[in-house]
Parts: C-alpha cells; sequence; structure tokens
C-alpha cells in the first residue's frame, strides 16, 4: 500500500488542534521537561511507521511500544487490553442471542448442511479477520475501521466519511434491536405491567450507565460475565428442551419431531437463503476488531483471541443449534429457540440467563461509537486521555446522543424491523467481506507489486482468486441478500391482516418479531375513526379468525395506535 503523508491521515474532525490550549497552572519548568498530553494514535499517525512495517512485525512492537510510552504520564491508560481481555469482548459480541436461531436455520437447510455451512461460514470470518489483524500490524496508527476504509479505497476522505456513516449508522441500530429486546423481555415478565415503549426506555437508561467506562479493559470484565450467564443460557435452553415431554404446540396430528438430515422437499431459495443469512449474520462481526486491537497492548497476540474465539462459536453454536433441533423438530420449531420450550417457568428461566448479553452488546457496540466520535473530538487535548470535567461529561454526553438516537430509531420509526434487517446485509457486505478481500489484494500489492498473483506462484493465484471471491460474495449480500430480507419482511405477516389494514384507511407498517406473536403493526388513524370504531373493526376481524387475538396499545405523543398480533 502507498505510504501515506500527513496530507492523507485519517480524516480528524479537529485538524488544526493537536496541542492543548487550556490554561495550566503548573510550574513551567516542569512544563519544558514533559509534555502536558499525549494522544497515542494521534501521535502513531503523525509517524511513519506504515512505510517500514517489518514481515516479523518488528515495526509496529516499536510503534506500539511507543505509544504506550508516551501515555505512561496519562490518567487513563487506553493501550492496557491483553489477548485474553480481548477475547472476553469477543466472545460477549459472538457468544449471543442469536445463537438460538441456529436450531431453526438447520430445520430449512437440514442438519448436515447446516453444521458444514456453520464450520465453512466460521472459517471464512476467521480468515477475515485474520486479514484485518495484519492490515492493522502494518498501520498501528489504525483507531477503527473508518481509517481502514480511508486506506483501501484510494486514501480517500470521501471513502472516510462514508465509511464512518455506515459504522455509525450499523452501531446505533444494534443499539436499538437491543433496546427493543430488552423490552420484550420485560414486558413479558411483567405482564405487560407498562407500555413496552417505557421498558425500552428504561433499557437505554441501564445500558448509558453501563456504557459509562472508558477502556475497553475495564468493559472486558463485565464481558466476561456476559458471555458466561449467554453460556449458562443456551445450555438450559438445550437441557429443557430435551427434557420435556413434547415441544411447545405438540399435537398427536403433528407427530412426534421430524429431523431431517436435508432440505425438505419443497424447500424454496428465499426460504434456503434466509437461514444462511441468518447462520452468516450471526458470525459477522469485524466492525469492531479495529477498535479492539487499537486497545491492546500487545497487538500481535490478537490471532490467540479470534481463533479461541472462532473455535468456541463453532463448538456452542453446533451443538446448541443440532441438539435442541433434534428435541424440538421442523413441526414445532420458533426462532429463537426459546419460543419452542413448552413450559413457561422453563422458558422464563433459560432466557432470563441472557439478558446481561441484550443489555451488554448494545453497551459494546455504543462504547466502540463514542469511541470514535470522542477520539477525533479532542484529539491532542488532555481531556482524551485524563479525568478532566469536560471530558467526562462530553463522553457521557455522546453515549446519551447514541442511546437517545437509537430509542428513537427503534421505538419511533414503524418501519424499524424492515429497515434494520435491510441495513445489516447492506453493512455486513462490506465490514464482512468486501473490505478484507480488498485489503488483502493491496497488501500483496504492496509486498510483490500489482501483478503478485504472477510473481508468487500457486500462493499468488490462490490468494488472489480466494479474496475475489470474498469481494463477490460481499456483492452477493448486498444484492440477492438484501433482496431476500426485504421479501421475507414483506411477507411476515398473514394475509388476513391487509383486511384490517383495507377497513381501517391508514398506512400500516408490519413488524415481524419471532416467537408466538406474529407481527407488530403501528397505523396513524384518521380524525374521522376514533378508537371505538377501530375497536369494532377488530372485533369483526377476529370472529373471522378465532385463532387469534390482539393487543391493542396507545401511544397519543405519537399519534398512533400500535397492535400485536397473537396466534393461539
Amino acid at each position: 500500500m502507498a505510504g501515506l503523508n500527513d496530507s492523507t491521515k485519517p480524516v480528524s474532525w479537529d485538524h488544526d488542534r493537536h496541542t492543548d490550549t487550556s490554561p495550566d497552572l503548573s510550574d513551567k519548568s516542569d512544563q519544558e521537561q514533559k509534555p502536558k498530553d499525549f494522544d497515542v494514535e494521534g501521535q502513531g499517525r503523525r509517524g511513519s511507521q506504515h512505510h517500514v512495517t517489518a514481515i516479523d512485525g518488528s515495526s509496529t512492537t516499536e510503534s506500539v511500544g511507543r505509544q504506550i510510552d508516551m501515555e505512561q504520564e496519562n490518567t487513563i491508560k487506553y493501550r492496557t487490553c491483553s489477548w485474553q481481555k480481548t477475547a472476553a469482548l469477543l466472545f460477549s459480541e459472538y457468544i449471543c442471542l442469536a445463537i438460538m436461531s441456529f436450531p431453526w436455520s438447520y430445520s430449512i437447510l437440514g442438519l448436515v448442511p447446516g453444521l458444514i455451512l456453520t464450520v465453512v461460514i466460521a472459517g471464512i470470518v476467521l480468515y477475515t479477520s485474520l486479514i484485518t489483524w495484519r492490515f492493522c500490524l502494518r498501520h498501528p496508527e489504525v483507531r477503527d475501521v473508518c481509517d481502514i476504509g480511508q486506506y483501501l479505497f484510494w486514501d480517500s476522505k470521501i471513502a472516510w466519511w462514508a465509511t464512518a456513516v455506515m459504522f455509525l449508522l450499523n452501531n446505533t441500530f444494534i443499539q436499538g434491536l437491543h433496546c427493543v429486546v430488552g423490552a420484550e423481555y420485560l414486558n413479558t415478565m411483567s405482564n405487560g405491567a407498562i407500555c413496552t415503549v417505557a421498558f425500552s426506555a428504561i433499557v437505554a437508561i441501564i445500558s448509558f450507565f453501563f456504557s459509562l467506562p472508558r477502556t475497553f479493559s475495564t468493559l472486558s470484565k463485565v464481558a466476561t460475565l456476559s458471555a458466561f450467564f449467554t453460556f449458562v443460557s443456551v445450555i438450559l435452553a438445550c437441557v429443557f428442551a430435551g427434557i420435556e415431554d413434547h415441544p411447545k404446540g405438540y399435537t398427536p396430528a403433528k407427530g412426534n419431531p421430524i429431523v431431517l438430515a436435508i432440505p425438505a422437499k419443497g424447500t424454496t431459495f428465499v426460504q434456503g437463503m434466509n437461514a444462511f443469512l441468518n447462520i452468516s449474520y450471526t458470525f459477522i462481526g469485524q466492525i469492531t476488531l479495529p477498535s479492539f486491537i487499537a486497545e491492546m497492548k500487545e497487538p500481535r497476540d490478537f490471532w490467540k483471541s479470534v481463533t479461541a474465539v472462532t473455535v468456541a462459536e463453532i463448538i456452542v453454536f453446533s451443538l446448541v443449534g443440532a441438539v435442541t433441533y433434534v428435541y424440538v423438530g421442523n413441526q414445532y420449531m420458533i426462532a429463537p429457540a426459546f419460543g419452542s420450550i413448552g413450559d413457561d417457568l422453563y422458558k422464563k428461566v433459560s432466557f432470563s440467563f441472557m439478558i446481561p448479553t441484550i443489555i451488554f452488546l448494545g453497551v459494546l457496540y455504543a462504547s466502540v461509537s463514542a469511541r470514535f466520535i470522542f477520539f477525533r473530538l479532542f484529539e491532542g487535548t488532555r481531556h482524551k486521555g485524563n479525568n478532566t470535567v469536560v471530558g467526562w461529561a462530553s463522553w457521557a454526553a455522546i453515549l446519551a446522543a447514541l442511546w437517545v438516537s437509537a430509542w428513537i430509531i427503534a421505538e419511533v420509526i414503524p418501519f424499524f424491523s424492515d429497515l434494520l434487517s435491510i441495513m445489516s446485509s447492506l453493512f455486513d457486505s462490506f465490514f464482512g467481506f468486501i473490505f478484507w478481500g480488498t485489503a488483502y489484494i493491496r497488501m500483496r500489492s504492496d509486498d510483490y507489486g500489482p501483478q503478485f498473483y504472477k510473481t508468487r506462484g500457486i500462493r499468488g493465484w490462490l490468494g488472489f482468486i480466494f479474496n475475489v471471491f470474498l469481494i463477490l460474495v460481499g456483492f452477493f449480500f448486498l444484492g440477492p441478500g438484501t433482496y431476500v430480507s426485504h421479501l421475507l419482511h414483506s411477507r411476515a405477516t398473514v394475509p388476513a391482516l391487509s383486511v384490517v389494514c383495507s377497513l381501517v384507511p391508514a398506512m400500516a407498517y408490519k413488524f415481524p418479531r419471532g416467537g408466538d406473536f406474529i407481527c407488530f403493526a403501528c397505523f396513524r388513524l384518521p380524525e374521522a375513526l376514533g378508537l371505538g370504531d377501530f375497536m369494532t373493526v377488530m372485533t369483526e376481524f377476529l370472529s373471522a379468525h378465532r385463532h387469534l387475538s390482539f393487543v391493542p396499545y396507545r401511544y397519543p405523543i405519537f399519534s398512533h395506535y400500535w397492535f400485536t398480533i397473537f396466534q393461539h
């Protein structure tokens, strides 16, 4: 990769401020003996390490060591994560609620193809994660994926800004998703004591306080507990599914659980693609890796973290998915698989252990986003690395803005579920595949020339072909993946719901939520149609569809009516 000079370094939102201009009351002689503050990553960017990185990583060690030395005077030290702490962060990111959707994916794909895809996708994500790691070793000044976006695409500031927009949107949508999931849990456990929007706000507030620590080293302690409780949760779910006489919804007419080694006859491309995307999205998480590596005291050990997590993922995902699928079967499968547990007590106990992860995963993405903003606002000032009122107030304000935005996106935008699915396909195509295939080609071109695939023999050709394949996979996610996600969500509601929407002259948006209920719907009633008229319409509709029931909610501040359709 071509070396970057100061004119092409990653974008900073405050280019001209490299020293702190705030008043300092210390003795002037002391000021001459030591710098006032240290911007570790900023100093790294202004250096020239990216020109001289050796194959053995010696220049990376020298650069990181210099950064660590420079931050010794700071109260808050960022490069303090060991590979074990980084592994804890990765465990908390990957070992999450999405595990419980693997049984459903296996029911669509068949057990054998499902297990094979799990291993293959895990291997591909591990490979791209190691490319990310190698790239960060060459560029120790990199702080996040946005810097990499600029480096990869012609050192363009436009590429940096485009990556930054996708980066922040992706993280904020994940925060919003965890607000929704946490709210649904609280709503279920309290039997609807208050409205779901209020529960969502409570989850956002709790998450805000857990987001306040400013280093990943501190967060890694909570991450360890989060991953542990998730592991307990999924193991309990497997055990409960196994000890029950029958899964939820069992009837003699449907028979005992059916387990298929291959896809059932008649499985459509859309169904198979949805199951494949479901597995893929669970593994894809490379967007946070550069941020984690930037806070490691020894980045060369990152391979240990990501390899350990990948091995654990394959074991846990495969076992939980296969065991639960075998006991539940195709006929009774619900995603996530907690919904397939017949005993409500078993269901609540197993799912309750998932709560730390529901909270912490949103916290982790909020912290990554807050770092991205905070580091650029306070680059070169003492507020970044020290306990100052301005620093902490700004950090808290950034987090508050992120959580308020996440809550608004999740609860106010009526098509949040559709938008989340589509944007997942869009962002994962770049951050999961396209970026890292491009990074490999750029690194090899720098090492061996633009025709490296010819000069390196069979290794060059294989590496080139495989990484071009990764880029094409990314575009597949971007094209057909996005299309399938949209198509599935547009079909997610029962057709009869359109009858209700036609009877009520208003715009309706479908919110598939999984589990027992079929959809959320939100619409604005015209002034001429009151709630009583609406209830009359719904009563007539439900009298013709006795297997359904609904619970209405009203949020006057938005002048919207919400209702949830349940299937008995």
